[in-house]
């Protein structure tokens, strides 16, 4: 279903992604879906790789499916029960992310749902570099008071097909990364090393020191 070899380390190559779950709590609700999109970064220039994505349903059975919660992601009881494995999921994931750093939208929640649905399936913990672009934007949009990527959104009038969904999320938060790049720049952003340390200092100065 998917490439199982894992790509040689490249810094250029950074992931864009984003789960959906049965609910907001990362240490009780399941993994859904998730999604991803390349970007590359060359010589100060920031690219989507629309080609270079990653898109998966973890199957669930009958008996877990909420269907509430399905008004919220749109992942229906068939697709969810037509869903790979998630130990299946996993593994594609992991082997199409590679080494690339992951960056996404309150990452942390991301990572918390991935790392957990790893040990539930009795898979190693991701060895990722992982960068949440909360805290970037407010750092290098001072002006702006957003602080949910739907504010983001409709600041700089970014399109997102159906909020929610995967696929649909993780190309509205790479397109808001791009939006973001010409501030990003003038902080010399221009490598991952670069993003990883302008996030550290974004959280100190979010936080309040």
């Amino acid at each position: 279903m998917w490439p199982w070899s894992i790509p040689a380390a490249d810094p250029e190559r950074w992931v864009v992604l984003d789960v959906e779950t049965t609910g907001l709590n990362p240490g009780r609700d399941a993994l859904l879906a998730i999604a991803g999109v390349a970007l590359r970064c060359r010589d100060g220039r920031l690219e989507l790789q629309a080609a270079d994505s990653f898109e998966a349903v973890v199957r669930h059975e009958a008996g877990t499916i909420d269907r509430q919660n399905i008004l919220v992601h749109g992942i229906g009881v068939g697709q969810q029960r037509r869903g790979a494995a998630p130990e299946v999921v996993l593994r594609a994931f992991e082997a199409w992310c590679g080494r690339s750093a992951r960056i996404g939208y309150h990452v942390p929640f991301d990572q918390a749902v991935i790392e957990r649905a790893c040990k539930r399936a009795g898979l190693p913990r991701p060895r990722a570099r992982w960068i949440d672009l909360a805290p970037l934007a407010g750092v290098v949009q001072r002006d702006r008071p957003g602080r949910s990527l739907d504010d983001w959104l409709t600041h700089f009038g970014i399109p997102c097909a159906q909020r929610h969904q995967a696929a649909a999320d993780v190309l509205a938060t790479a397109e808001l990364l791009l939006r973001l790049w010409p501030d990003l720049r003038r902080q010399r952003v221009d490598s991952i090393e670069a993003l990883e340390r302008l996030e550290r200092q974004a959280h100190w100065v979010t936080r309040g020191g």
